[in-house]
């Protein structure tokens, strides 16, 4: 059944009004080196520099704004292992409302202790999906407290569509704008962005070769759920949402795929030629470009650094 109710332009513009004492506008950069090698000019959205380090924070703050005085007394409640966790935690305080966060317990570290200094409150459970939902439940029920997806949920996908907004309005020439695929909520808010901004840019996803449900479900036409992914690309390990399939879709024209050693290779430029620091899954688009060259060839394109999170301890190169 066909959703008809996704945000317009002008919804979208409201969310980034709303949400615009909570985040960062990120910075766009471009590296001529990195253009020579690729044979084409790219700009480059640094979410990497975003609050909580990642787009996220736009999700989770649209959401928490958009509860009603009643919602909010009582507060937020979710289950996540990575950015959404720290996102909504952030967010929540920043409102003044509690939030409750379940996460399986062998969540990294250095990620509830994200949660923990946003002040979010962690409840841990199993390491399994059934364990997630069932402890969520529990918490919700106890609490009050509103379920606030990660992705796969119209008001966190409004406020993903933000980045491609900003991005847009000021870089107003680009052709293709590219954004890794996990949920699908920022390549879905990106692509519906996209489309009411100029229908003729393409929107391209980028997505790791061990973890492609997203590319297989695209060209299936139907849901393909994930099994058994294996990438370091951990922040797209997730099943697509059903919402975020729905966008994709309609407003995407391609998938493409990156096997690890380029998603390790592309990270490791931007680490010696742009001296940030992006995370595993961030540098997925970069290097799905390198990876087919041809098809971007003279063209300006776009591409979200969707996240700068990652364990310096253990970096792959």
């Amino acid at each position: 059944m066909e959703n008809t109710h996704f945000p317009s332009l002008n919804d979208i513009r409201f969310a980034a009004v709303r949400i615009k004492s909570f985040i960062h506008k990120t910075p766009i950069l471009t590296n001529s080196t990195i253009n020579e090698m690729a044979g084409c000019e790219i700009y480059f959205k640094c979410e990497n520099f975003q609050k909580v380090g990642a787009f996220k924070a736009r999700g989770a703050a649209n959401a928490v704004m958009k509860l009603t005085d009643e919602q909010k007394k009582k507060g937020v409640a979710t289950h996540s292992s990575g950015n959404h966790a720290a996102a909504l935690a952030r967010a929540a305080t920043v409102a003044g409302i509690p939030s409750y966060i379940v996460m399986p317990s062998n969540a990294p570290e250095i990620k509830k202790k994200a949660v923990k200094g946003y002040g979010g409150e962690i409840i841990e459970c199993e390491p399994n999906l059934k364990a997630r939902e069932t402890t969520l439940e529990a918490v919700v029920k106890r609490t009050g407290a509103t379920f606030i997806p990660p992705y796969d949920f119209m008001d966190v996908i409004e406020g993903q569509a933000t980045c491609a907004l900003e991005f847009h309005e000021e870089q107003d020439d680009l052709e293709i704008i590219m954004a890794p695929v996990g949920g699908g909520g920022l390549l879905g808010g990106t692509a519906l962005l996209t489309h009411h901004w100029d229908p003729e840019i393409e929107v391209i996803g980028a997505e790791p070769a061990g973890a492609d449900d997203a590319y297989r479900s695209f060209h299936a036409g139907k849901i393909i759920p994930q099994t058994g992914p294996n990438t370091i690309a951990d922040g797209l390990l997730t099943s697509l949402g059903v919402l975020n399939f729905e966008l994709i879709q309609k407003y995407v024209s391609d998938i493409l795929l990156a096997t690890d050693p380029q998603i390790i290779a592309a990270m490791r430029l931007i680490y010696e030629r742009m001296k940030i620091i992006i995370e595993p899954s961030c540098a997925v688009p970069l290097a799905a470009l390198l990876a087919n060259k041809e098809r971007f060839k003279g063209k300006k394109v776009g591409i979200i650094l969707s996240g700068g999170n990652v364990d310096l301890g253990k970096l792959p190169f």
